[in-house]
This record gives structure tokens, C-alpha cells and sequence, in this order.
């Protein structure tokens, strides 16, 4: 865990640079740009390239090949045929909209795209993908049942063009500078997973095995198990703890009344609620019937898309179940053990078997029933759960630094290439 801290507190940060400004500026006369270099243009996207559709590709037409098929969100499959000369941009109409790509490689673009290329504009191509990152053309949508990317609109879109030979150079170096902010960032979200392995990790060791390092062992003659401390007991999760299930319904929502909680709610270890659905008090009086209602220690359970998720019940506001969450309630177990558990490798590999081959992520209450679980005395669950709680307090507050850290790389990515491609500094001597 030292290790992995100290990793997480590397100053591994691309230090910003100072580059010199272009000699002379004129104003542009559009809010956005500010002062371009005197002897650039203000000029709009029209001016600059062509967005031309892609055509329509029925989905059972296509086939293994060459070319890289297209949607708004990227690439989606292959074709034998093109109808763009490569390389080439793919600017997302549809869906993702404004969303853009750039394909060194032939790419057959289907109809929620507009693609432009060497066909369609004089302009160096990966200096215009860098233009359009800038030009937010997500935020341009046309109000309709699918919000999409009016062409007219982003022809609309004004940016600074300089000569073909400094939208290369700036190309070149928005290539090899962004590539360095990458590696960096793509470093700190492989530090980030490591820290997740390691406090999973350290918690399954904790509520499998305890925290005496010499306590005797047995063989638990369970596959997720192995070997647990001799005077600990293990079986059916149901033997200790209560599983109730949702009614499978869906209550009509209001702007107010009491929460409703679902799978959303339980991403945390506390259930959260400040986004929750609500319903009427009626359907909260219904919904709680069968001893359904939620109490502090509860544990809600996600069944549902996101299976596995749990989140402790912590304070008095009173809230239902929704649709595709349990409840697991104990009498006499420490809550808090019971979560780490159930977030714990000894659960999630036997969700996975549960799993295998499944179209649809989900499990029933049955299922929840007969996790097999260890269970060692209340007064040993109270010392596992203090201990697993400060693991997992100590691995968040160090990814919370490591997810900053991404975020001033990003920020400082964004207004490189802003700043580069509306020409607030000069690069051209950067790019040899």
C-alpha cells in the first residue's frame, strides 16, 4: 500500500511552458478568438471545409474488410468498400453529436456522421480535428425528438486560419505535445485501477481471513473461500441475514414527496438520496409493506445492471425501495462487515459464475440468499469492519488526488490546443 501511495503522490504533472506570442496581432472582431496573428483570417467553418453526409449502411450489410465503418460514438464495424479518401474527419450528427474523429485509414461513414477530407477542404486535416475540438459543436443542437447537428449551424462556427504551413507545424506540435499529457494521464488512471486492486485486495484478506496474521486456519471446502480461521463459521448468507426484495413495480414520481431508492442511490457505501425520484406518501406506505421499510444498518442491493453494488442505510430519512434493489438486514451482525463483504472479491466471483454467459446483468433474491459467506464473531466483525472502512477511506482520499491530477492534465491539454490553434502563442519554430 506505500508503494502504491507514494506512486500516487509522483509529481508526474507536464509542467506548463511559456512560448512566445506571434509578433503582431489584430483584432478579430469575434468574442471568442480575441486578438489572431495580423496576418491570419477570421474566417467561418463553411469557408474552410465541406461536411458532406456519409451514406446509410444497413446494419446486417455489413462485412469483414478494409474499412473501418463510422457512427457519431466511433467505429462500429468493417466494410469492403469506402467513400472517403483517407485520412479523414468524422464529425458525430446524431447521437453523440459534435463528437469528432480522425481516421488515418479508409472509413466508410454511415448516415449519422458528416465526414470531410482532402475532397472537402484545402485545409491540413489534423490541424482542423484540433480546430473542432475547440469549436464545442456539441453544444449546437437542433431541437427534435433525437437531438442532432445541423450542418448550417456549424458552417456558422468561426475560427482563426493562418497558411497551410503554420496549421501543419501547429498540427505537428499539438500531435507531440498532446501525445506526452496522454501517456501522463493515461499512467494516473492505471494508478488509479492499481489502488482499486489494492484495497480490494486488502479488505477480501480482512473479512476472509481476519486480522491476526497467526490465527489458525481451516479449509472452508468452499471454491470462493479456501481457508478461513477455524473459529469462524460460513455457509448461506441467508442464515445470518434477512434478503428482502423490491415490489416489482414502478410508483408514479412527483417533484416531491419521499425517495424512492434504485440502483443509482448505492454507488457509494452510503445510499444517497439527494438525486432520488420521489412518490407520494401512499405509495411509500405501499411500498414499505412486509417489512420492506429501510432501516439505519440496512443494506440495499443492487440486482440490476450495476449487480453488486451496496450501500449501507446511515441516516433516518424515510425512503422505499425501487425497482431492481434488495434489502439485507442482521439483528445482530455489524453492518459495515456485511458491506465490505458483499463489495469484497469473495462475493464478486461468485456473481461472476452466476453471470456467465447472461445477455442481461442481473440476479434474483434466491440468488443473494445463497452467497456463501464467512462469519466470524460480532466482536472480531466490529475490528474487521473499523479496519476495512480506514482502507477504504485511506485508497479514496489518495484517488481522489490521482482523479485532480487528470483533471488539471485535461484542462491543461484543452487550452494548449486552444490556445495554439487560435494562434495566442507560435509554435512554428516548437514543431522543428
Amino acid at each position: 500500500m506505500r508503494a502504491v501511495a507514494k506512486a500516487a503522490d509522483r509529481n508526474e504533472e507536464v509542467r506548463p511552458r511559456r512560448f512566445r506570442p506571434y509578433p503582431e496581432y489584430r483584432a478579430s472582431d469575434i468574442e471568442w478568438l480575441g486578438a489572431i496573428p495580423a496576418h491570419w483570417h477570421a474566417l467561418s467553418l463553411k469557408r474552410v471545409c465541406r461536411l458532406s453526409y456519409g451514406e446509410s449502411l444497413a446494419a446486417d450489410d455489413r462485412v469483414d474488410g478494409d474499412a473501418v465503418v463510422f457512427g457519431s460514438n466511433g467505429p462500429v464495424g468493417t466494410h469492403n468498400r469506402t467513400n472517403t479518401e483517407a485520412p479523414c474527419l468524422i464529425v458525430g450528427r446524431k447521437g453523440s453529436f459534435g463528437k469528432v474523429n480522425y481516421s488515418a485509414d479508409a472509413v466508410f461513414a454511415i448516415d449519422t456522421t458528416f465526414v470531410t477530407d482532402k475532397r472537402y477542404t484545402d485545409a491540413d486535416l489534423r490541424w482542423l480535428f484540433y480546430t473542432l475540438q475547440c469549436a464545442r459543436l456539441d453544444r449546437v443542437s437542433k431541437d427534435s425528438a433525437i437531438p442532432g447537428l445541423d450542418r448550417e449551424d456549424a458552417y456558422a462556427f468561426v475560427t482563426a486560419v493562418g497558411p497551410i504551413d503554420e496549421q501543419r507545424a501547429i498540427a505537428a506540435f499539438l500531435d507531440r505535445e498532446t501525445a506526452k499529457i496522454d501517456v501522463l494521464m493515461a499512467k494516473k488512471e492505471r494508478l488509479i485501477e492499481l489502488l482499486q486492486e489494492k484495497r480490494t485486495a486488502l479488505i477480501t484478506r480482512a473479512v476472509t481471513r481476519g486480522l491476526d496474521p497467526n490465527v489458525p486456519m481451516k479449509d472452508s471446502g468452499e471454491k470462493y473461500l479456501r481457508e478461513v480461521p477455524k473459529h469462524w463459521e460460513e455457509g448461506a448468507l441467508s442464515r445470518w441475514w434477512t434478503v428482502l426484495d423490491c415490489k416489482h413495480r414502478t410508483v408514479p414520481f412527483l417533484d416531491d414527496g419521499v425517495a424512492v431508492a434504485s440502483i443509482g442511490e448505492v454507488h457509494g457505501l452510503k445510499v444517497d438520496l439527494s438525486n432520488a425520484n420521489r412518490t407520494s406518501i401512499s405509495e411509500y406506505q405501499s411500498m414499505i409493506e412486509g417489512g420492506r421499510k429501510p432501516q439505519v444498518g440496512d443494506i440495499i442491493y443492487s440486482r440490476n445492471a450495476t449487480v453488486g453494488e451496496a450501500a449501507i442505510v446511515n441516516d433516518d430519512e424515510p425512503f422505499c425501495m425501487g425497482q431492481d434493489v434488495s434489502l439485507i438486514r442482521g439483528a445482530s451482525s455489524q453492518p459495515l462487515f456485511l458491506l465490505h463483504l458483499l463489495r469484497s472479491r469473495v462475493v464478486a466471483g461468485q456473481l461472476e459464475a452466476l453471470m456467465v454467459g447472461s445477455t442481461f446483468k442481473r440476479i434474483n433474491v434466491g440468488q443473494i440468499k445463497k452467497f456463501i459467506v464467512p462469519v466470524p464473531p460480532k466482536s472480531e466483525q466490529d475490528d474487521i469492519a473499523q479496519y476495512s472502512q480506514n482502507v477504504y477511506d485511506t485508497v479514496h482520499s489518495l484517488i481522489e488526488r490521482v482523479q485532480i491530477a487528470i483533471e488539471r492534465l485535461n484542462e491543461y491539454r484543452t487550452a494548449l490546443i486552444s490556445a495554439a490553434v487560435t494562434g495566442k502563442i507560435d509554435v512554428r519554430k516548437e514543431a522543428e
